[in-house]
């Protein structure tokens, strides 16, 4: 089968098949007019390929575990090493999301959302050293 058709077999995009090739993931055969062809063979490692990455595995993983996958002599301890680091990665990135949307919530806590242009969040992020001042009545702090 051609590229388009093996897309839509294994549910990747042509430009993504593309890419895996160049990084060696896969290997279609070449037609004589220098073609790519793919087989049912193709076709499965490339969806292999997308369940790894549905699961959010890095490339260089998801290499791993299609050398362990197409390996009959593997052991399975190897893949559930790797499997259980990336739920530790996950986890740490879960953790780091949950710190930064709790300081945007903490920013936006502190902004008055109304039409005057102070804005402890851009502040923030600007890295603005100014220290707190009155406006308009209402107190502005400077959050950090």
């Amino acid at each position: 089968m051609n590229i388009s058709e093996a897309a839509a077999a294994s549910g990747v995009s042509a430009k993504m098949i593309r890419h895996y090739e160049t990084l060696g993931l896969v290997k279609p055969l070449r037609q004589k007019n220098n073609y790519r062809s793919y087989d049912a063979r193709s076709v499965s490692i490339l969806r292999f390929i997308r369940h790894a990455r549905d699961l959010a595995f890095p490339l260089a993983e998801v290499k791993q575990l299609l050398g362990l996958w197409q390996d009959d002599g593997r052991q399975s301890a190897e893949v559930r090493r790797i499997a259980l680091a990336h739920v530790e990665a996950l986890d740490d990135k879960a953790r780091s999301l949950r710190a930064v949307a709790d300081s945007l919530r903490h920013l936006a806590s502190h902004c008055q959302g109304d039409e005057r242009p102070d804005c402890p969040i851009l502040d923030h992020i600007s890295g603005d050293e100014r220290p707190a001042r009155e406006t308009a009545g209402h107190h502005s702090e400077r959050v950090q």
